[in-house]
């Protein structure tokens, strides 16, 4: 896994950096790492093993402990540690909480096995802890602003559909996403339930024809994700602030939500108020 170099030069040219070797007991790894799971290091470490640490670990210095904390490259140091390496090569940068997170992620989101959860988790992440916009993200992440809102509003699904979705192996983000869209966290929990029952209908379906169809995996992604609802819904970002629009297949009503500030908001509240008016009409329309 390489950095994008062009990244960490300017984080080395602004900072200063300094190549050494650092005695490995004297490095700690990053509290806040965004990765959990370091994986099996069993190759890594037989190729440290072989040819040695080949790129350098990123580490802020703490002198007065006198010991080193791991920006980038927890995965070497940890492989050099079980090849029996005492010290590995590092360079030192002396930069911010704020960068260190912002390098940690993007070395995190460079990775092959990066799960859908890791990914938006990793956003959400950059906005909570350091109050990033969501163009601000797109910018170094290098991806559009409209799949950074996207990946958030995935990131903002609810732990019981989380393990819902994990159960049903269902990782696509155009599926997760038309579940986070779902009206509550109830609506989302009936909205898996229904894609769930079609999913399973159309595979007792394939194999009374003896068919050989698309793994199940692949079946719940497609169901989840062509279960749409009525109507046409879309969204347009400005300046970070969504502006939901939709309007009736019939065309017989739209309706649109603007918001104006920034945090001047919470989704449940928006949701309580929108159930509120959907009770009220539902209890005129039974007058």
């Amino acid at each position: 896994m390489r950095h994008d170099s062009h990244y960490v030069e300017e984080f080395a040219r602004a900072n200063r950096s300094v190549g050494r070797k650092i005695q490995i007991d004297l490095i700690e790894p990053n509290p806040e790492q965004p990765r959990t799971d370091v994986g099996d290091l069993t190759e890594l470490s037989g190729s440290i093993k072989e040819k040695g640490v080949l790129e350098p670990i990123l580490v802020k210095p703490y002198p007065q402990a006198g010991k080193w904390m791991i920006i980038a490259g927890e995965r070497r140091w940890r492989a050099a540690n079980l090849a029996g390496l005492t010290e590995v090569p590092c360079i030192e940068l002396d930069i911010s909480e704020k960068d260190i997170a912002e390098i940690a992620l993007i070395e995190n989101l460079q990775r092959k096995d990066l799960t859908v959860w890791e990914e938006v988790d990793g956003y959400a992440y950059l906005i909570d802890k350091f109050d990033y916009t969501h163009e601000e993200i797109a910018k170094k992440i290098g991806k559009s602003r409209t799949t950074i809102t996207e990946s958030l509003t995935i990131a903002g699904l609810p732990e019981s559909i989380r393990a819902k979705c994990r159960q049903a192996s269902l990782t696509a983000k155009s599926a997760l996403l038309e579940i986070a869209r779902q009206f509550d966290e109830q609506a989302m929990h009936d909205f898996l339930d229904a894609g769930a029952k079609k999913s399973n209908r159309k595979t007792a379906a394939a194999n009374s024809e003896n068919t050989t169809k698309s793994s199940k995996t692949l079946a719940n992604n497609n169901s989840f994700a062509n279960q749409k609802s009525a109507g046409v819904q879309n969204y347009d970002v400005v300046n970070d602030f969504v502006n939901f629009k939709f309007s009736s297949g019939e065309g017989t009503f739209d309706l649109e939500i603007h918001f104006h500030k920034k945090a001047a908001f919470e989704i449940n509240d928006i949701l309580n108020a929108l159930k509120e008016a959907f009770n009220q009409i539902k209890s005129q329309d039974q007058l």
